[in-house]
């Protein structure tokens, strides 16, 4: 009976294909308008087959990212009725949707973990002068006092021992000693694209992607030349309250930008570089002759440190950079290249401020120091492509720092990093994909203030092999598995061997709806920095730890991602739930590290510690959308929102005790231990940038929303208490502000712009635009409202040509 049913059907078959390549569009589907449960699903060769029942049918084709189509037809019985579909790709599609991502390069829609995507036009946009500016308006990442976060994986540790890797052009950009992101040191007038990873990235980008990872790509030449040139004018406004400012002079900040790229037979040339000098925000110290300050003297003397005024607050930098790259005429695939990077930057570190009042844009006597600092590095690199999918490429750094900083801070260090890395797409296995490959890293350092080894200079050495394969099935399940094995030997004497693993899948579920699911496990070394800096900072100290544990972690998460389009708006809708779990964490711990009894340096301070393992559970929310109004207008659209509870896992775990005999836990050092809340965390953070542009005028608005801290280290509270009650030293106050100012922080920028034609375009930037006073992490206040006018040349033949 069911024979006699099946041949009363006929059928509907065709290829599907996309119009402007002809290639076939596999897994595109054919479902029956009235009733979408009755379909079929495009295979290999984009080939269908519908059965359906005699009659009149109307069919509807879909393919990601592709304008639907339908098609209206009479079916006989028995009928094999051919029809071809040629889908058309959207226009004005989000760029995102678009952009190609990830050591795979693969459509972002694939990718089985969440990351976010920034252009460069929002750079631009928006006056950026260092790059971490425009990544904290990254849902999801926040960029502390130079630090990056992501998803609440780190507090706060002076910048020292990132747990977000920060990687351009394939290579680390962490200084070789502390782990510290060179934000200035990248060039921003040439990105191609930022990439920011969220969760345990550690196989594929290296030890100190704990929580994520920061890909950065920057641009080759084009076919025609491009020259842009950015000049920019502006100045701090003066803070609401009065009493807090401490220049009588202009607070000007001025500086420019350029580039220019071009192809010059077989030779690739790209230019750039940028001069910016900032008058500063904070002030110098200021010192009462009614105290003490502690010194290496014998009895203690007044500080001298901090005795400099006004304009030794002001920060100069000049960088210059370039890249070059020839393609070999007679081996097709071969191309080889330098690239090279110097900076030199004349300004201060301020570590904390005089007080929250009057004093808070100004420095506690001793915590601010100059800095002179001039780095360099030079990477050549050679690549090959062979037309059999295969990629071989192999790429060198030379990387040099020298800092010289007051106080007898003043540090180098000098890192050589190699990396072999082979990539291959299997087609005849349809859709494997595998890379591999290994690293090696020696950082050289030399600097006395890392005495706590035994000696000032000290040696790193890490050496890796990794690999992930991806494989896809059905153009609709994509699955991916990876492994890194990491050694260490730090001065010849401490070694260390660690395999991490992760893997991911992501799933298809229709037309725009992407489920994903990752694991991933992280590794990260202590810094030099970390386990042997001896030093002290105004009346704190900073002491050793020789015996610091590595830290651990790993990473999981579910998301879905959800494209639609309504009228003309396209976007994406990203939500993932996550989880992340630490071992041997590493915070800086306040104590009296050293004894009390006769002591001519400071006894008190901070120290890395291992503090046991914590967890941090969350949901993170982003959303990109762009809309076509008409011919001539557009509305772009970037926000997000994250939310997180990080708790320490054993809080009465004790995991140091001091010269008096303090035992040190979470539970003792947290100014709020109820909640078991990390330290120094922002529990919910909102993001938002829309902008709306219509023919040559553009207007932007930028909103940040951090939330209060709701825990911090205990011994802000001691200290205060400690230097209020002796009477001989300087008071440096903190808790009232918490207490009464801790409230959260909304954040608002905005731009306005015009172009007047391809090549010209003057633009009015703001940030902070309500002038706040507000501070993110303790005895640091940010930046009250800059105001800056910006003249941007851009010649584009390219586009000229196109035009």
């Amino acid at each position: 009976m069911g024979g006699q049913f099946f041949a009363q059907n006929g059928t509907l078959t065709g290829i599907v294909s996309d119009a402007e390549t002809a290639e076939p569009l596999i897994s595109s589907t054919v479902i029956l308008r009235a009733d979408p449960t009755i379909g079929s699903v495009a295979n290999f060769d984009g080939v269908y087959k519908l059965s359906l029942v005699p009659g009149e049918h109307t069919v509807i084709c879909r393919f990601t990212g592709m304008v639907p189509d339908t098609f209206s037809f009479s079916l006989k019985p028995g009928e094999v009725l051919n029809h071809n579909f040629a889908l058309k790709a959207f226009p004005n599609m989000l760029g995102d949707v678009e952009v190609r991502v990830g050591k795979f390069d693969k459509p972002i829609e694939d990718l089985t973990v969440s990351m976010e995507v920034i252009k460069p036009e929002i750079i631009e946009n928006k006056n950026t002068r260092s790059i971490e500016t425009i990544l904290d308006q990254t849902p999801g990442l926040n960029i502390l006092d130079g630090e990056p976060q992501i998803r609440g994986g780190s507090g706060f540790t002076f910048g020292v021992g990132s747990k977000v890797a920060v990687i351009v052009d394939d290579m680390p950009m962490l200084s070789g000693d502390a782990g510290r992101p060179e934000w200035s040191f990248i060039p921003v007038e040439n990105i191609e694209q930022i990439e920011v990873i969220k969760g345990a990235s550690s196989v594929l980008s290296g030890s100190s992607a704990l929580s994520g990872a920061i890909h950065i790509r920057t641009a080759y030449p084009r076919d025609k030349p491009i020259t842009k040139v950015n000049v920019y004018s502006g100045m701090y406004s003066k803070p609401k309250d009065r009493s807090q400012v401490w220049y009588d002079d202009y607070p000007g900040i001025h500086g420019m930008n350029f580039l220019h790229s071009q192809k010059i037979g077989n030779f690739d040339l790209v230019i750039g570089g940028n001069f910016n000098h900032d008058h500063g925000y904070i002030g110098p110290a200021v010192k009462d002759s009614a105290y003490i300050y502690w010194s290496s003297e014998e009895p203690p003397a007044y500080d001298t440190i901090s005795n400099f005024g006004n304009k030794e607050m002001a920060t100069t930098r000049g960088r210059l950079n370039f890249n070059l790259r020839h393609r070999s005429k007679r081996i097709k695939g071969l191309s080889y290249g330098l690239n090279g990077n110097a900076m030199y930057s004349d300004g201060v570190m301020a570590f904390a401020w005089l007080n929250d009042t009057s004093g808070f844009y100004q420095s506690y006597p001793g915590a601010v120091f100059t800095h002179n600092q001039f780095i360099t590095n030079l990477d050549p690199y050679i690549q090959f492509f062979q037309e059999t999918g295969s990629k071989h490429s192999l790429r060198g750094r030379f990387l040099h720092s020298d800092n010289k900083i007051s106080g007898g801070q003043d540090n180098r260090a000098t890192v050589f990093y190699a990396d072999y890395q082979f990539q291959k797409s299997y087609k005849i296995l349809h859709g494997f994909d595998f890379i591999g490959g290994i690293t090696g890293m020696h950082t050289d350092s030399y600097a006395e203030l890392y005495i706590g080894s035994g000696s000032p200079r000290n040696k790193l050495l890490n050496i890796s092999g990794y690999a992930e394969i991806d494989k896809k099935f059905f153009n609709v399940l994509n699955l991916s598995v990876g492994g890194r094995l990491e050694y260490f030997r730090l001065n010849d004497s401490i070694q260390k061997l660690q395999p991490i693993f992760r893997a991911g899948a992501s799933l298809k579920l229709f037309q725009e709806t992407y489920l994903r699911a990752s694991y991933g496990q992280g590794y990260r070394f202590p810094t030099i920095t970390e386990r042997f800096i001896r030093t002290g900072i105004g009346d704190l100290g900073m002491f050793p730890n020789p015996s610091l544990k590595p830290e651990k972690s790993w990473n999981a998460e579910v998301g879905v991602k959800q494209g639609f389009k309504f009228w003309e708006f396209f976007g994406y809708l990203d939500v993932a739930g996550f989880m992340q779990r630490y071992e041997n964490t590493i915070e800086y711990l306040f104590g009296y590290w050293e004894s009390l009894v006769g002591a001519t340096t400071i006894p008190a301070g901070f120290r890395f510690v291992n503090t046991g393992d914590s967890r941090v559970v969350g949901i993170d929310v982003s959303f990109t959308g762009l809309a076509k109004i008409g011919k001539h207008a557009s509305l772009a659209v970037m926000a997000g929102y994250n939310y997180i509870v990080p708790v320490s896992m054993n809080p009465d775990y004790i995991y140091a005790i001091d010269s008096v005999g303090n035992e040190l836990s979470y539970q003792e050092t947290s100014i709020d231990p109820s909640s078991r809340i990390l330290k120094y965390r922002s529990l919910h953070n909102l993001k938002a940038d829309v902008e709306f542009s219509y023919k040559g005028f553009a207007i932007g608005v930028s909103f940040k929303y951090f939330s209060k801290l709701v825990n911090l280290d205990g011994a802000v509270q001691d200290f205060e208490d400690y230097t209020l009650s002796t009477g001989t030293m300087q008071p440096i106050q903190y808790m009232n502000y918490y207490n009464t100012r801790n409230t959260g922080h909304p954040i608002f920028d905005a731009r306005i712009s015009y172009a007047i034609n391809d090549m010209h375009k003057i633009s009015l930037v703001s940030a902070n635009l309500l002038n706040r006073a507000y501070s993110l992490r303790p005895l640091k206040a940010e930046a009250p409202r800059t105001v800056m006018l910006q003249y941007t040349f851009k010649l584009d033949q390219n586009k000229k040509k196109k035009g």
